[in-house]
């Protein structure tokens, strides 16, 4: 599976930004996906994971309340809608499909999107 992170940019503190993962060759619909992002420096971390039907979601303590994953299987897309962003929030973005039973076993790791919050 091939997923293409899309929307990364120069994003202000307290402002908005919304990522996008996409397939161009698998559904995404079959599977439980995840957003993960990794800062400088720093190893990468969960962000938020959503089921193959969107009924179960799950945030990490960081983003939870500011952050919004949420799935569209006949668009065959993933998105993540940032709010009220912080400087922390500075990091690139990966999206990842759920490939074991694991709480964080994933793989398929798209190219990333990066992130950068300015003051």
């Amino acid at each position: 599976v091939q997923l293409q992170a899309s929307g990364g940019r120069l994003g202000a503190a307290w402002g908005s930004l919304r990522l996008s993962c996409t397939s161009s060759g698998h559904f995404l619909g079959s599977w439980a996906m995840g957003w993960f992002r990794q800062a400088p420096g720093k190893e990468r971390e969960f962000v938020a994971a959503i089921s193959w039907n969107g009924g179960d979601i799950y945030y990490a303590a960081p983003v939870k309340g500011r952050f919004t994953i949420a799935r569209d299987n006949a668009k065959n897309t993933v998105d993540l809608q940032m709010n009220s962003l912080k400087l922390e929030d500075t990091a690139v973005y990966y999206c990842a499909v759920k490939i074991g039973a694991g709480t964080y076993e994933y793989g398929h790791w798209g190219q990333g999107t990066l992130v950068t919050v300015s003051s």
